[in-house]
C-alpha cells in the first residue's frame, strides 16, 4: 500500500461524498474491491489513491462527472471524461438531438437546460408565451436562468395561481440536485430563490412540502386573459458521453386541458410568420 502523502482534499472530499450517499467504509470498500483499511487510510490522507482506484471510488459514490475531474485533477491525475461548450463541433449530435425534441413538441413550449438552470435553448412557443409576459429586464439578461425569470416576483411568480405549491415543488427539486451534487453554485442559487420575497412584497414563506401530495397542473393566468394549465415532464440523456451533455436536462410543458391546447395552437397560428428555428 502506498503511503505517500496525498492532497488532504481529495480524502475528505471522498469521505463527504462517502456520507452524502450514506454508505459505511466496509460498503464502499467491498464494493470498490479494497480493503476498508485502504479506504480508511485514504480518506485520512495516509495513502495516496491511483487513478484507477479514484475512478472506482468515485463511480461506485455516484459523483457526477465535472466533479469526478475536478478531484482526478486535484490528486494529480488526468480528467477522465471531456468537456466541452455545447456549441463544439464535437457536440454536434447533442445539439441535433435537442433541436429535434424542442421542434417535435410544437406547438407547446419546451425548454432546455444546464446544471445551473440556465436556458441553453428553447422553441419557439415557449418564446412566444415569454414575450406576453412583463419580466424585469434583468431577469432575462444571459444566461437566463429559469427558477429565476419563473419564481421572482417581478418574473412570472405574478402569473402562476398556484405559486406556492410550484414554488416549493422546484425548490424541493433543487435541494434534491444540491444534496446530490454537492454543487456550491446550485446551493447558492436555492439560498437565493428561496428568499424571493412573495409577488405582493410579503416576506418569503418556508418551503411548501409536499408530503406525498399529488401537484395538481401548473396554472397560468395568460397576459392575454386566458388561463392555462400544463403538465410538466423532464427528459436528460441516458447515455452521456462527456460532461456538458450529462448536465443538459429537457423540460416540456404539455397542456393539461382542451382550452389550454387551444390557445397554444392559436398563438402558434399567430406566431406563424415570425417562427425561425429553435435556437
Amino acid at each position: 500500500m502506498a503511503t505517500a502523502a496525498t492532497q488532504p482534499e481529495i480524502g475528505t472530499a471522498l469521505r463527504e461524498w462517502r456520507r452524502r450517499r450514506r454508505r459505511t467504509q466496509l460498503e464502499l470498500a467491498l464494493d470498490a474491491g479494497i480493503s476498508a483499511r485502504h479506504l480508511s487510510f485514504v480518506e485520512t490522507g495516509r495513502s495516496r489513491p491511483g487513478r484507477e482506484l479514484m475512478l472506482r471510488l468515485l463511480a461506485e459514490l455516484d459523483v457526477p462527472f465535472r466533479e469526478q475531474n475536478r478531484l482526478l485533477l486535484a490528486g494529480g491525475h488526468a480528467p477522465a471524461f471531456p468537456e466541452r461548450s455545447l456549441d463544439d463541433p464535437e457536440l454536434a449530435a447533442v445539439r441535433d438531438a435537442v433541436d429535434v425534441i424542442l421542434r417535435s413538441h410544437e406547438p407547446y413550449p419546451a425548454v432546455a437546460l444546464d446544471r445551473g438552470w440556465n436556458v441553453v435553448a428553447a422553441n419557439a412557443p415557449m418564446t412566444a408565451v415569454l414575450a406576453h409576459v412583463e419580466i424585469e429586464p434583468s431577469l432575462l439578461e444571459p444566461p437566463v436562468n429559469a427558477l429565476r425569470a419563473g419564481l421572482h416576483p417581478r418574473g412570472m411568480a405574478p402569473l402562476i395561481m398556484n405559486l406556492d405549491d410550484w414554488r416549493g415543488y422546484f425548490l424541493e427539486r433543487l435541494e434534491r440536485q444540491v444534496a446530490v451534487s454537492g454543487d456550491g453554485e446550485l446551493a447558492a442559487l436555492l439560498e437565493e430563490v428561496a428568499a424571493y420575497p412573495a409577488p405582493d412584497g410579503s416576506p418569503p414563506g418556508p418551503i411548501r412540502r409536499s408530503g406525498g401530495e399529488l401537484l395538481g397542473p401548473l396554472r397560468l393566468r395568460a397576459p392575454w386573459g386566458a388561463e392555462l394549465a400544463f403538465l410538466g415532464m423532464f427528459a436528460i440523456f441516458d447515455t452521456p458521453f462527456e460532461v456538458t451533455a450529462s448536465e443538459l436536462a429537457l423540460e416540456l410543458l404539455f397542456p393539461a386541458d382542451a382550452a389550454t391546447a387551444e390557445a397554444l395552437h392559436a398563438l402558434a397560428r399567430e406566431n406563424e410568420p415570425d417562427q425561425g428555428g429553435s435556437r
